[in-house]
C-alpha cells in the first residue's frame, strides 16, 4: 500500500484507502491510498495508460471503483454518484455548450440549482472577472481561441464554489505559449481562491510548476508523492529519475558500501546501497549535476571524457560526453552558454569533469532497457 508522509497536522481533505479499479482482467488501479490535504494543489503525474485518469475519474464518481473507499470533508462518498459528489472538473475538450453564450455555459449550474437571475448574472460576472474575460459573457465558444475556452470551462466549474476542483489534463490541447501562460493563471487562481485541487497531466514541466505536490504513477501504482523539489532530487526509484527531468541512467556494479563501478570507472556515493558486493544497480545522475569548472583530478569522481555532440538549447548545452575512447556519447551533461564559452567547450575537445558524490542516486537492478 502507497501513502504519502503526512508532515501536516491537518486533517486530510480527500482520503483515499486502499483504491483498486478493474476492467475485464486489466487491473488499472492496484491498491491506491492517498491523502490531500485543503486547499493543496496535488498532480497526478505518469505515462499514458498509468491510472492517473482512472484515479480521477473515480474520485469524481464517473467511473466507480472496484473496491477500496474514497471520503471528501470526512463524508465516505465511495458509492455515490457524480451528480451527489462536491467537485467541479475542467476536461481536455471544453466539454461546453457550443450554442449557449459564454455567460450561460458559466451559469448552467446555477440556473439549475434555481438560484435568482439577478444572483446568476452577478456571480457569472465575477467568475468571469477572475478568469479575465470580463466582456466576453455574450460571445459563443466559437469565437474564443482554445485558451480562452479553456478559461470558460473553469469559470464554469467554479460557479457553484465546489469542495474540490478536478482539472483532467486541462492545457494538453493548447500551444506551448497558451500552456505556459494558462499555467501560472490557474496556479495564481488556485492562490486566491485556496480551492483544494487536483490535476491529472503527462507534462512533468506542468507538475513541477504548477503543484505543492506530485503523486507519480506507473502501472496502476504510485511510485512517489512529494513536492516538486523532493521528487526531482530526491527520486526514489529509477522510473521517477527517468520519468521526472532529464537523468542519465547508468549500469553499475556494487563494490562495497558506498562504492559503484561503472565500466572502468569506480564512483563514490553518499547513499546507502542496499545490494550487496557485486550486485547489479542503477546510477542516476541529472546532467546538471555534471561539473566542468574548477575540477580537482585528485577528488572524487573526477574522470576524463571526449566532447562528442552538442546541443544548443538557448540558456545552455546539452553535451554528450564519451567515456573510456568511445565514440558514442555515455554520459549527457547540462553547461551553461557562459560556461560553454568561457572554457572554449567544443566537440572533440578533451576535458576531465566530476559528479559530487552527493548528486548520485543508487537504485537496485540494471537499467531496463527503453
Amino acid at each position: 500500500m502507497h501513502e504519502q508522509d503526512a508532515s501536516t497536522d491537518q486533517s486530510p481533505y480527500l482520503r483515499i484507502e486502499r483504491l483498486r479499479k478493474q476492467f475485464g482482467n486489466f487491473w488499472a488501479l492496484k491498491d491506491i491510498s492517498l491523502q490531500v490535504y485543503p486547499g493543496e494543489f496535488v498532480c497526478f503525474l505518469g505515462p499514458s495508460g498509468c491510472g492517473k485518469t482512472t484515479l480521477l475519474r473515480a474520485i469524481a464518481g464517473l467511473d466507480i471503483q472496484t473496491s477500496g473507499r474514497i471520503y471528501q470533508a470526512d463524508k465516505d462518498i465511495s458509492n455515490l454518484p457524480a451528480s451527489q459528489r462536491d467537485f467541479g472538473i475542467v476536461f481536455q475538450s471544453y466539454a461546453l455548450f457550443p450554442n449557449l453564450t459564454v455567460a450561460d455555459n458559466v451559469g448552467y449550474g446555477l440556473v439549475s440549482r434555481r438560484m435568482p437571475k439577478v444572483e446568476i448574472a452577478t456571480r457569472v460576472a465575477d467568475l468571469l472577472r477572475l478568469v479575465g474575460l470580463p466582456d466576453s459573457g455574450p460571445k459563443y465558444p466559437a469565437q474564443l481561441s482554445g485558451g480562452m475556452q479553456q478559461r470558460v470551462a473553469l469559470a464554469r466549474a467554479l460557479a457553484l464554489s465546489p469542495g474540490l476542483l478536478l482539472l483532467d489534463e486541462p492545457l494538453s490541447a493548447l500551444d506551448a505559449r497558451v500552456r505556459a501562460y494558462l499555467r501560472l493563471e490557474i496556479r495564481h487562481l488556485h492562490k486566491r481562491l485556496g480551492v483544494t485541487t487536483i490535476m491529472v497531466t503527462h507534462d512533468q514541466e506542468e507538475a513541477l510548476t504548477m503543484a505543492d505536490r506530485i503523486v507519480v504513477m506507473n502501472q496502476g501504482v504510485i511510485e512517489q508523492v512529494g513536492t516538486p523539489l523532493e521528487v526531482y532530487r530526491e527520486p526514489t526509484s529509477a522510473f521517477v529519475a527517468d520519468f521526472v527531468g532529464k537523468t542519465n541512467l547508468l549500469p553499475g556494479i556494487v563494490v562495497k558500501p558506498g562504492l559503484v563501478r561503472h565500466g572502468a570507472m569506480d564512483l563514490s556515493c553518499d547513499v546507502d546501497i542496499k545490494p550487496g558486493p557485486g550486485s547489479d544497480v542503477t546510477l542516476a545522475i541529472r546532467p546538471e549535476d555534471v561539473v566542468v569548472r574548477n575540477v580537482d583530478a585528485s577528488a572524487d569522481n573526477t574522470f576524463a571524457v571526449r566532447v562528442a555532440e552538442m546541443e544548443f538549447l538557448g540558456s545552455f548545452c546539452r553535451v554528450g560526453l564519451s567515456l573510456n575512447g568511445d565514440d558514442k556519447p555515455a554520459l549527457l551533461a547540462d553547461f551553461s552558454i557562459n560556461t560553454v564559452r568561457d572554457l572554449s567547450i567544443a566537440e572533440g575537445m578533451q576535458m576531465l569533469v566530476g559528479v559530487p558524490s552527493e548528486r548520485i542516486r543508487v537504485f537496485p537492478g540494471a537499467p531496463k532497457l527503453p
